[in-house]
C-alpha cells in the first residue's frame, strides 16, 4: 500500500511525533483517555505531581476535524523536509530541537501562569511546537519561492507570517499558538544559526547521550559491510585534497 510505504519512509522523529499525536487524538476520541487528564495545568503539576502533563499537552491538537488534518499535514510536510534536509544524519540534533522548543514553550506558559495572565495561557502547546518547526524550516530555506493559491508569491521566510495573517482573519483565537511558535523558533534560529556562526560557539549543543543513541545507530547502519575474503574490491587512488566519503559532516 502506498500509505504504508509513505509511513515507513518517514524519518524517525517526524514519524514518532506524528504517531504520538494521532494515537493521543484517537484515544481521546474513543474516550480511552480524557483530554482533561493531559492538558497543561501547572497547579496539578506542582501540587499533585502530575508531571506527565508537561509532555502530553504537546500530543493533542483537538478532535479529528479539518483543523487537525491541516496541522498534521503541515507539520509532517515541513518536519520531514527539515529532518531530511539540514538535519540529515543528525537525528539527535533534530530531537534536541524539539526538546528545546518544548522546554521554552512550557517556560513561557509558566511565566504567563505566574503573572496571572490567564488569557495568554495555553493548555495544549502542540500547535506552537509544530509552528516552531515550520519557522525554522522557513528560515533555513531563504530563497525558496512559495505561492498562496496562485494569488501571490513570496520567499519561504515569510510563510509563518502569511499563516499568521490568515489565522487572524479566520480564527483569531489561534494566533497565540503561532506567535509562541515564531518566538521560540526565532530564539532557536538565532542561537543555532546566527550566534553559533558569528561567535564560533554553540550554546545549544546536543547532549552526548542523545548523540550516542541516535547518531551512533545511524553511523552503524551507514557503515559498509565487510567483504568476504578474496572478494575485496580494488580501491581507487585518493585524489589530492579530496575528502574521503563519510569523513565529516
Amino acid at each position: 500500500m502506498q500509505v504504508d510505504r509513505w509511513y515507513r519512509n518517514l524519518p524517525i522523529i517526524t514519524k514518532a511525533y506524528m504517531t504520538a499525536c494521532c494515537l493521543t487524538t484517537l484515544a481521546v476520541h474513543l474516550d480511552l483517555i480524557n483530554a482533561l487528564d493531559i492538558f497543561l495545568n501547572f497547579n496539578l503539576v506542582t501540587q499533585k505531581l502530575q508531571v506527565w502533563r508537561l509532555v502530553t499537552n504537546f500530543f493533542f491538537f483537538g478532535g479529528f476535524d479539518l483543523s487537525f488534518i491541516f496541522h498534521m499535514t503541515f507539520l509532517v510536510h515541513h518536519s520531514r523536509q527539515l529532518e531530511e534536509g539540514s538535519f540529515r544524519n543528525r537525528t539527535a540534533d533534530f530531537l534536541w530541537l524539539h526538546i528545546f522548543g518544548a522546554f521554552m514553550l512550557v517556560a513561557i506558559d509558566y511565566f504567563f501562569f505566574f503573572m496571572r495572565w490567564v488569557n495568554l495561557l495555553s493548555m495544549f502547546l502542540g500547535p506552537s511546537l509544530s509552528f516552531m518547526v515550520v519557522y525554522v524550516w522557513a528560515r533555513r530555506n531563504p530563497y525558496m519561492r512559495m505561492s498562496f493559491l496562485g494569488l501571490f508569491t513570496f520567499n519561504a521566510p515569510y510563510l509563518p507570517y502569511v499563516i499568521l495573517g490568515l489565522e487572524s482573519l479566520v480564527d483569531h483565537r489561534g494566533i497565540m499558538f503561532d506567535v509562541l511558535g515564531i518566538l521560540v523558533g526565532h530564539i532557536y534560529f538565532y542561537l543555532e544559526d546566527i550566534y553559533a556562526r558569528y561567535w564560533d560557539r554553540r550554546l545549544l549543543k546536543t547532549p552526548g547521550v542523545l548523540k550516542s543513541i541516535f547518531d551512533g545507530h545511524e553511523q552503524q547502519q551507514a557503515a559498509p559491510q565487510p567483504r568476504a575474503a578474496g572478494n575485496a574490491a580494488p580501491q581507487a587512488p585518493q585524489q589530492p585534497g579530496a575528502v574521503p566519503f563519510g569523513g565529516g559532516h
